[in-house]
């Protein structure tokens, strides 16, 4: 018969990694990507034309 392995009491304190997917950098870029959305939502309502064409693209 085993015996049951002794469970840790303490939680570690672990730091954020500064670079790479972590919770800071996924806020940050969820802000940005709602940011360019109005963005761009705004060009073509003040132009009265698409992004692409604003941008000479179309």
């Amino acid at each position: 018969m085993t015996q049951p392995q002794p469970q840790p009491q303490v939680t570690p304190n672990l730091q954020e990694p500064k670079f790479g997917f972590n919770a800071y950098a996924e806020r940050l870029n969820g802000r940005a990507a709602m940011i360019g959305f109005v963005v761009a939502i705004a060009i073509e309502y003040f132009t009265g034309q698409g992004l692409l064409a604003w941008l000479g693209l179309n």
